[in-house]
């Protein structure tokens, strides 16, 4: 897989957050040199004004976005200003790079969205699966989505992958509740019994780099693991990991008192995603079910 099917340089927005370095860390270990986009300076960093005003390296190759305010921040109240922040770390710097994108000899563009595109019910969702916005979570995926989009004139390959819940230790949800599940508190949240679409960060990575690899990969696909799991199926997958009990449920009350009730809603709806085009297309899962991820996730930790 040397040079990645002949990309030399990858540019990454978003590369010091918990996906964008794990993209960074796996593209240099396979020779590949990436430029990170970030608010924070730093060696191989440019920022986004540096985007605005010079564009993109001369040397881009293609160039991923996995760039987003971390919407589950508890210390962050649900105001307007910081749906707002929300709104703009997804899109704006996305709409940025599909514009700086094409006056480059880059040829692929691969970005990041949400589950959230899709209505919780108990329609089982594939990549095909057209939904409507009705929240604000739906309107962000659209928004997101339709940022990324170039003209259809451009030869740059375009893929788009709607991740689920990212499971890895160094960040997302794992890092908030590893040790309260350790002390034995954890629990599900609210009923439980909401359908949970996840994946584990290692395939997440990878799922990217297969794209970048592959000619034939373009368009959506669901960066979902193929096993279909509840959140008490994690829960309980989990503590059993961790050798600990997690009974008690998280009441949903104090979720949306937390959280607020919109933004809660991310943790106690779910939708059943499955990656249909990803499968088909011969994507290889490191950790395809709940309990190969959750061992590797305290092993990690304990390594």
């Amino acid at each position: 897989m040397a040079q990645l099917n002949g990309l030399k340089h990858v540019v990454v927005g978003g590369g010091t957050g918990f996906i964008g370095s794990q993209l960074i860390k796996s593209l240099n270990l396979v020779g590949i040199s990436c430029t990170c986009i970030s608010r924070m300076p730093g060696p191989n960093r440019i920022s986004w004004h540096d985007l605005e005003h010079h564009g993109l390296p001369e040397n881009t190759s293609a160039v991923i976005n996995v760039t987003g305010q971390n919407i589950l921040d508890p210390m962050q109240r649900w105001s307007s200003g910081f749906k707002q922040n929300v709104w703009n770390s997804r899109v704006k710097t996305t709409k940025a790079l599909a514009d700086s994108i094409q006056n480059t000899k880059a040829t692929i563009f691969a970005t990041i969205s949400g589950v959230a595109y899709y209505k919780p019910n108990d329609t089982v969702y594939t990549e095909k699966s057209i939904c409507e916005s009705y929240d604000f979570l739906s309107r962000l995926c659209h928004d997101w989505e339709e940022a990324a989009k170039l003209p259809e004139s451009s030869n740059i390959r375009q893929v788009t992958i709607r991740s689920g819940v990212v499971l890895g230790r160094e960040g997302g949800m794992i890092k908030n509740i590893y040790f309260p599940f350790w002390a034995g508190l954890g629990g599900p949240l609210g009923s439980g019994n909401q359908y949970m679409p996840w994946i584990h960060i290692t395939d997440l990575v990878g799922m990217f780099i297969y794209a970048l690899t592959n000619n034939n990969v373009d368009g959506i696909l669901n960066g979902v693991a193929p096993q279909l799991i509840t959140n008490k199926e994690f829960t309980k997958a989990f503590a059993t990991s961790l050798n600990r009990f997690a009974i008690i449920p998280v009441p949903s009350v104090f979720l949306k008192m937390l959280f607020n009730e919109e933004r809660a809603k991310i943790m106690l709806e779910g939708q059943k995603v499955t990656p249909k085009r990803v499968t088909e297309l011969g994507f290889q899962y490191q950790y395809p079910d709940i309990e190969s991820a959750c061992k590797q996730l305290v092993k990690s930790h304990t390594t």
